[in-house]
């Protein structure tokens, strides 16, 4: 049976633990953590960036996340902590779950980009 968007983000979220701006920015001075922003790059130049995150579109993030991939970005190891946001969370619940059957441990969804720099944290413009 088909499943409807709702669903499959739904599933997502079961998959990828979602936490605060404040757990984030504890994860982030770790030290380990590769924070990556997977909106669309209008979203990204309209609103900016948390500050040192990897901006990947979630349609090239398997791409940039596989080792085995011609477009592998470095910044991607599965040592690190991947904490992933998006407009909404959506994107970010999908992205997570994606990353997890590349063989990530370490996922979080932070969720929506709005909610990190209400919170005060830091943003590249």
């Amino acid at each position: 049976m088909a499943k409807s968007a709702k669903e499959l983000v739904e599933a997502a979220n079961a998959v990828v633990p979602r936490i605060t701006p404040a757990q984030a920015q504890e994860m982030m001075a770790g030290g380990n953590a590769l924070v990556v922003d997977v909106r669309d790059a209008p979203e990204v130049e309209a609103s900016g960036k948390v500050a040192g995150a990897v901006h990947v579109t979630r349609g090239m993030l398997e791409f940039r996340a596989d080792p085995e991939s011609p477009y592998h970005d470095q910044n991607f190891a599965k040592d690190k902590t991947l904490i992933l946001y998006c407009a909404s969370g959506g994107r970010a619940a999908l992205a997570g779950q994606a990353l997890t059957e590349l063989g990530y441990a370490d996922v979080y969804n932070l969720g929506a980009f709005k909610d990190w720099a209400e919170a005060g944290g830091a943003v590249d413009k």
